[in-house]
């Protein structure tokens, strides 16, 4: 069974700076649990049909319009409807003032009223991104996650591999830190994993031997980011002596993580492999790979044992060489 996650109303209010018209004594309790938001419209009409009360109600100037159109005692009774849905919160745009029946009746069904100067579109759009990801499904792993070159890189691997170490030196290297030990990844949409840092432990590395530093203490504010999306996984494992590695990377491999597949890479820790480097390198290689460009393709179709290389590769490879 899907976990729900919910995110607090005042957390909301907090965050896009809404002004509390009239709020019921237990709105500090009060929770979102839809992603979702809503235009009122068709309630004012009469139509709840499919209503949902799980979502933050939106009125704009078409909402203001459309009850204006009506008469006192129905736009009274349109509004009396619409409230005792009990929503779990309605937010007027445009920096307009409620019609006195809002108050009375959002008293009589404890129904938290909300205010912006914001339009409704920019105001939805914007709740909208925020509530995708407060809401999104979540996994923890253990491991750390940087941006190397502007890609997302999920390094992965048994404690003491030296995943926190090879962070480091990507971080002295100009890259950032996004989180280390325990990397929180959510899915925001169809296509799109995100990975953060638990507040309690942001930009803190752990290093064995030393102990733990603050990056963004000590390499400043530079060193280090919030969020990112996951564009690609690094395991990292100890070299086995007899195993046979991927060598050419003709195809990739993928992994899945919240059921979107990521492509994944594994690399083999010895001693005198530098792996910051093989980290930049694989991220570029990663870039490259969604521009239509496989390195290992061309060396192939260079070598005459294959022609399947498509014009967009070899208009690529010019401009690579230029």
């Amino acid at each position: 069974m899907d976990t729900k996650y919910s995110v607090s109303l005042t957390k909301i209010i907090e965050a896009h700076g809404f002004e509390i018209a009239y709020a019921p004594d237990d709105i500090n309790s009060r929770s979102v649990i839809s992603p979702d938001v809503n235009r009122p419209t068709l309630i004012f009409a009469g139509f709840d049909k499919f209503f949902d009360a799980h979502r933050l109600q939106f009125i704009g100037a078409q909402e203001m319009a459309f009850l204006e159109s009506f008469s006192a005692e129905e736009e009274d009774a349109s509004i009396k409807m619409f409230l005792s849905l009990e929503p779990v919160a309605v937010i007027l745009t445009r920096g307009r003032e409620y019609p006195e029946a809002f108050y009375k009746y959002a008293k009589e069904y404890r129904v938290p009223l909300l205010k912006t100067r914001d339009t409704t579109s920019s105001c939805m759009s914007s709740i909208i991104a925020y509530l995708n990801v407060e809401l999104a499904p979540r996994i923890t792993r253990h491991g750390v996650f940087v941006e190397v070159y502007g890609e997302g890189v999920l390094i992965l691997g048994e404690s003491g591999v030296g995943k926190s170490e090879t962070a480091l030196e990507l971080i002295k290297r100009g890259h950032r830190l996004i989180a280390d030990d325990a990397v929180e990844i959510r899915r925001t949409s169809s296509r799109t994993i995100v990975g953060t840092a638990p507040d309690n432990i942001r930009h803190f590395i752990e290093l064995r031997g030393v102990g733990v530093i603050n990056a963004r203490r000590i390499f400043g504010i530079g060193a280090v980011k919030l969020t990112e999306k996951i564009d690609m996984v690094i395991q990292l494992e100890p070299w086995e002596e007899g195993k046979t590695y991927e060598r050419l990377g003709l195809e990739s491999e993928y992994t899945d993580i919240l059921g979107i597949k990521v492509p994944i890479s594994v690399v083999p820790v010895h001693a005198g492999r530098n792996l910051s480097i093989i980290i930049e390198a694989a991220a570029m290689n990663n870039r490259q790979r969604k521009m239509g460009y496989n390195a290992a393709r061309q060396l192939l179709h260079n070598l005459g044992m294959t022609d399947d290389i498509s014009p967009d590769e070899k208009e690529l490879d010019i401009w690579h060489d230029l």
